[in-house]
């Protein structure tokens, strides 16, 4: 940034004094000119008419006015007019016709020389052919030059490097924010993200963006510690099936004869099922959780509900259908069947003698509605259910084999689809209500 508008001002710089360099000298130089030709030819045309005086009046800034005839002898002049040789032997070729010369003169024979301008212009007068001789000073001229030729030559470099420097402390200080900003974010890693970033007291572009790395900061962290919390949740559930079916497999193995081996074995298969379906929900999750889309078309949640009854029949608690209307959702079928499924699971565990399901379309909306009669589910717990890993004591106490994913993962799989899973209020037992989007064809 500093080098880019150092360029630029060099840009305007060099432009601005190849101008001056072209055509201030000459317009200096002109007006001197003109003033001593004007002079000059006011002269000439005094002697062309016989009106000369003896003493010749000067204008203003024009020091020198002479006459000579054509021998060489002084007819008039201006005071002081210096008696030089190179003045006096100064004619013009041509008559009527104006020539220049520039030298160094002095006034009086005390005086140091100095750079002049000298016309002259020869015509016929009275007396014979007559020449004029007008002369003015260059030294306020070449004052000038000398202070313009400084300004361009070293003034414009040391502009140019006031202007380096100056925008580089601007942008270095504009930018000491982001560099504390870059400076920390550096400093921090995965084993600690509870750092953030300094948000300056600007309220500009600079503070708006330290203000979302921090927000992001927020949301890796928050992250972070889900996974971890996760991983460590994860890790205790499946020990237990694994350690439970590692003891039944060793004591059958030490006693092999007093072993009832078809229990064992169903024993071991139920472990076996059980890691299976929390591998299952841990999959299923973690796809959710990265968000990969699953192979999505039309399902009708009415037809699924009856699928699920109809494979419960016999089951512990006799399932209800009181209401079942063409509900059609564009979804995962595997994903939206396990919806449905844990709902189901979670409201045979807890029921005390039935279960009520409930499928209806209200506006754009399909709503399931999944009702037990069991304890039900205190206000404070209500949200806390839906956390990965979370069971509530009662369904401990009630099923030893539950994972705590069950509800989690219909959440995730309701919101993926665009939709919630919510536990509300109601007595007796629990209410699970999941509202999707209505798929109109």
């Amino acid at each position: 940034m500093t080098t880019a508008a150092t360029m630029v001002a060099a840009a305007v710089f060099v432009g601005a004094s190849a101008l001056t360099l072209a055509t201030v000298p000459d317009n200096l130089h002109g007006t001197v000119h003109a003033r001593v030709e004007l002079a000059v030819r006011r002269v000439a045309s005094e002697a062309r008419t016989g009106t000369l005086p003896r003493e010749l009046k000067t204008p203003a800034r024009v020091q020198l006015l002479r006459v000579l005839s054509g021998t060489g002898e002084v007819l008039a002049s201006s005071t002081s007019f210096p008696q030089d040789a190179r003045v006096t032997a100064f004619r013009p070729a041509r008559p009527e016709t104006v020539e220049t010369m520039e030298l160094d003169l002095a006034r009086h024979p005390e005086e140091p020389r100095s750079h002049h301008l000298l016309m002259a212009i020869t015509v016929r007068s009275p007396q014979g052919p007559v020449t004029v001789q007008g002369a003015s000073s260059l030294a306020d001229v070449d004052q000038a030059l000398m202070w313009i030729h400084l300004l361009v030559f070293l003034g414009t470099p040391l502009v140019l490097v006031i202007i380096a420097l100056l925008t580089w402390a601007a942008v270095s200080y504009a930018l000491r924010p982001v560099e504390r900003v870059r400076a920390e974010l550096a400093e921090i890693t995965g084993q600690d993200l509870s750092r953030r970033v300094p948000v300056p007291p600007t309220g500009d572009e600079i503070a708006g963006l330290a203000a979302t790395t921090n927000h992001t900061l927020d949301r890796l962290e928050r992250s972070a510690e889900t996974q971890r919390r996760f991983v460590a949740d994860a890790s205790h559930e499946l020990r237990s099936p694994i350690s439970a079916l590692r003891a039944q497999l060793e004591v059958a193995n030490s006693y092999p004869d007093e072993t009832d081996w078809p229990a064992t074995g169903a024993r071991a298969l139920a472990a076996a099922d059980r890691l299976t379906g929390i591998i299952d929900e841990l999959l299923m999750l973690a796809k959710l959780d990265a968000g990969a889309v699953a192979q999505r078309r039309v399902v009708d949640l009415c037809l699924v509900v009856e699928e699920q009854i109809r494979r419960r029949e016999g089951g512990r608690a006799p399932i209800f259908l009181h209401a079942c209307e063409a509900a059609p959702v564009l979804g995962s079928p595997v994903q939206l069947d396990r919806l449905l499924t844990n709902l189901l699971d979670n409201a045979t565990r807890h029921t005390a003698t039935r279960i009520d399901v409930e499928v209806t379309v209200r506006e754009d909306r399909v709503v399931v509605t999944v009702t037990d009669d069991g304890d039900g589910i205190a206000p404070e717990d209500r949200e806390r259910v839906f956390e990965r890993f979370t069971r509530l004591e009662s369904s401990r106490a009630k099923d030893k084999s539950g994972s705590g994913l069950g509800l989690p993962l219909s959440r995730e799989i309701a919101t993926a689809h665009g939709g919630t899973l919510t536990a509300v209020e109601h007595e007796p037992g629990a209410r699970f209500v999941a509202v999707l989007p209505l798929h109109r064809g």
